[in-house]
């Protein structure tokens, strides 16, 4: 019953997508930080078509801060 949770959910966020949707992301990556060290950080990144071409030059795992 988990897995069908799962999968529904995971159906229902990909349709919220608009079809703009171009990948799914997986792994420890993360957006350059600021002047205040402050950055976003997540293990999963839904990349829409726009963005795509250039989403790993400016959101890498090179990009983390160690904490």
């Amino acid at each position: 019953m988990k897995i069908l949770s799962i999968l529904s959910l995971l159906f229902l966020i990909t349709n919220c997508a608009n079809g703009n949707l171009s990948a799914v992301r997986f792994g420890e990556r993360c957006t350059a930080s600021d002047a205040k060290q402050l950055q976003e950080k997540s293990y999963v990144w839904f990349v829409s078509k726009d963005a795509a071409k250039d989403f790993d030059k400016r959101i890498n795992k090179a990009n983390c801060l160690d904490s």
